[in-house]
């Protein structure tokens, strides 16, 4: 990663232009032409150095449904069950946690009704139980990581 990388993974950290062509806005204010731009997001998410580019989306603001689960899985069952749940197209994420409740992920659907629904569907597909830990509070913490 070299010091272009470094400042388009720091520029974009702090928001993104909406307008008719936002990333000709965006590697406007970063001194390199709209093409070097994606070319170098495309690369920086090949490399795997950022696993994600895009916006995030208030699911309840915008009438959907969103919510933390874990579940309690044996180790030797681990990657049977995470290709069982990141099967369901309403799982945004899952990572493995050191902890009794060691897997976790977030489902994001359209309605309350529809994110029961998926819980219900892993539930009877892996044969354990999702523990469904929805957002009581939310609390804007600003969090940036410097390059």
């Amino acid at each position: 990663m070299d010091d272009i990388d470094r400042s388009i993974i720091n520029a974009l950290q702090e928001g993104f232009p909406i307008c008719e062509r936002p990333y000709a806005a965006a590697a406007e204010r970063l001194d390199i032409d709209e093409a070097e731009l994606l070319r170098r997001i495309g690369a920086l998410r090949e490399q795997n150095t950022i696993s994600r580019f895009g916006p995030l989306f208030h699911a309840e603001r915008l009438g959907g449904a969103l919510t933390l689960a874990a579940m309690r899985i044996p180790p030797q069952e681990m990657d049977r069950i995470a290709a069982l749940v990141n099967g369901h197209p309403e799982v945004a994420h899952n990572y493995e946690r050191d902890h009794v409740f060691n897997m976790w992920f977030v489902l994001a659907t359209e309605s309350e009704a529809e994110l029961l629904a998926a819980i219900k569907a892993i539930e009877m597909e892996t044969g354990y139980p999702v523990y469904n830990m929805p957002k009581l509070e939310e609390y804007y913490l600003n969090l940036r990581f410097a390059v």
